[in-house]
C-alpha cells in the first residue's frame, strides 16, 4: 500500500457540491479512495464539512439529508483532534503562518503519516514537515 493521504474540506464539500460540477468528479474519485481506506481525514473536517453543508451550499442540505451522508462517509479513517494535536498545530502556525484551522489540517495528516495532503486551500506543491500538499481540481 502507497503512503497516505488526506482530505481536506473542500474536496468533501466538492463531492456533494451541484454547482461545481467539474470539480465534483475529481472530488467524488477521492472521496471512493478515502473510503476504501487510502485517503484519510480529521474530525476538524468533518465538522467543517456538515457546517457547510448545512449552511452554505446551494441548495442546502437538512439534518436528516446530512445523517445519511455522515453515515455513508463513516468508512474513511479519522484522526481525532486531541490537547496535542492543537500544541502541534500552533507549532505549524508559527512556523508557517498558516492559519490556524489549516494548521490543525497539517497537524492531522502529520499524526496519520500522511505524505499528501488533497487541498484547494493550501499553497499547492508547498511542503509542510515533509507533507506536500496537491490542489486536486
Amino acid at each position: 500500500m502507497s503512503a497516505l493521504e488526506f482530505l481536506d474540506t473542500n474536496v468533501l464539500v466538492y463531492s456533494y457540491d451541484i454547482a461545481h460540477r467539474s470539480k465534483q468528479e475529481i472530488a467524488q474519485n477521492l472521496v471512493r479512495r478515502a473510503l476504501a481506506g487510502d485517503i484519510v481525514t480529521s474530525t476538524q473536517v468533518l465538522g467543517e464539512f456538515a457546517a457547510t453543508l448545512l449552511h452554505k451550499v446551494v441548495p442546502r442540505v437538512g439534518p436528516a439529508e446530512l445523517i445519511v451522508i455522515m453515515d455513508a462517509l463513516g468508512p474513511i479513517p479519522i484522526v481525532a483532534t486531541d490537547a496535542d494535536m492543537v500544541r502541534r498545530a500552533v507549532e505549524v502556525q508559527g512556523r508557517f503562518g498558516l492559519h490556524f484551522y489549516d494548521s490543525l489540517i497539517v497537524a492531522a495528516a502529520e499524526r496519520a503519516g500522511c505524505e499528501r495532503i488533497w487541498s484547494e486551500d493550501l499553497n499547492s506543491e508547498q511542503k509542510y514537515f515533509g507533507i506536500s500538499v496537491q490542489n486536486p481540481f
